[in-house]
């Protein structure tokens, strides 16, 4: 090898480190992490809302599927079964609640990690009753796991909460 041919490897090699350098830049600038957090917050709200929204036929009125589900389908082995009809409906009521009050609270970004750990919650009482849903149960964990570690991010309330004049001093005496 020549030091010509040494030389315009180099050459070449500098030149892709600029190009890769330079990709990972615009790629930066497209995830933001608010927005990764936002995206993140929507995709995990929204299994979630879907499934509740179809528990209910009415304002705190689960509809007769619902209980169905809980009765027959949904079998947790809970301590001190076979349960009659009220657990299962109480679950029921429980479960169609946090499907609707939790997305909403991810969609605002209000409460956001103690939204996230209620579906994170969720997701593994669903794994236990629909084992073969793994796959898709798996990215719920991750997704809420996500949230729970990095928060909501600047677009929600829980920022503008923090943003508050008086929540700042309160954050600097507890530092």
């Amino acid at each position: 090898m020549t030091s010509e041919q040494g030389e315009a490897e180099v050459g070449i090699v500098k030149r892709l480190t600029m190009v890769a350098e330079h990709g990972v830049g615009l790629i930066r600038k497209v995830a933001q992490p608010s927005l990764v957090l936002f995206v993140l917050r929507m995709a995990l709200a929204v299994p979630f809302w879907k499934s509740g929204v179809l528990k209910w036929s009415g304002f705190l009125h689960l509809n007769e599927t619902a209980i169905d589900l809980f009765t027959s389908e949904f079998k947790l082995h809970l301590p001190g079964g076979p349960y009659d009809f009220p657990v299962p409906a109480a679950m029921a009521f429980l479960s169609g609640c946090g499907e609707i009050v939790f997305p909403v609270l991810l969609v605002l970004g209000l409460g956001t990690r103690f939204a996230a750990l209620g579906l994170l919650l969720m997701t593994c009482v669903v794994q236990l009753t629909v084992p073969d849903g793994w796959p898709i149960h798996l990215t719920w964990a991750a997704m809420a796991l996500g949230i729970m570690a990095w928060g909501a991010g600047r677009v929600s309330v829980d920022h503008l909460i923090g943003c508050l004049p008086g929540q700042r001093t309160r954050q600097a005496v507890r530092a």
